[in-house]
């Protein structure tokens, strides 16, 4: 019998639990075991292992972006969109790098992270629907504000800036020039 209360939601709270406080590379099922007062064999009926246990993870991270972001943009359309989805993108990395480190790369090329991967970027593709882009233009714009975002934050969150000027600064710098490649509102 499941043990009461554990069930394959808890255990990926358990497992987030895990990558929060001591890294992505922490997680294994015996680290979510002890989290969850249970022996290790106990896991796999919830889980059938690892592997999945790391999908159902991303699939959790995927749509804790999307409601994060979804918020911060929600009510704004062209260049506040994009600053709002680029600042909340950054919050995100910095309250959370080990769980952000923990979201596949390429989830929309996963079937069991197709959903939520899609979720995230029809997020994105709303903040950019007043530039008129569509298409592959759509997608080159959504690739650049990922790359902007995601290599400014976990730069960050790695300490690669060790300069004393203003972070905050240079984000909104980087942000104000990728946005004035979107094209006129």
């Amino acid at each position: 019998m499941p043990r009461a209360g554990l069930s394959p939601a808890a255990v990926v709270d358990a497992a987030l639990a895990v990558v929060d406080e001591h890294g992505v590379d922490a997680l294994t099922l015996a680290a979510v075991a002890q989290r969850t007062g249970v022996a290790t064999p106990s896991l796999y009926k919830h889980v059938a292992g690892l592997g999945e246990l790391r999908t159902l993870l991303g699939a959790r991270v995927l749509d804790d972006m999307t409601d994060h972001f979804t918020k911060a943009v929600l009510g704004r359309g062209g260049d506040a969109a994009v600053v709002a989805l680029m600042h909340a993108y950054r919050d995100y990395v910095r309250r959370y790098p080990s769980r952000y480190a923990a979201m596949p790369l390429d989830p929309l090329h996963d079937p069991a992270l197709a959903a939520p991967g899609g979720r995230l970027l029809d997020v994105v593709l709303a903040a950019l629907r007043a530039y008129g882009l569509s298409g592959a233009d759509a997608v080159h714009a959504t690739r650049c504000l990922r790359a902007v975002a995601h290599g400014f934050s976990s730069l960050e969150a790695g300490g690669g800036f060790g300069l004393p000027e203003d972070l905050d600064e240079t984000y909104d710098r980087l942000v104000a020039t990728t946005i004035s490649t979107l094209g006129p509102e």
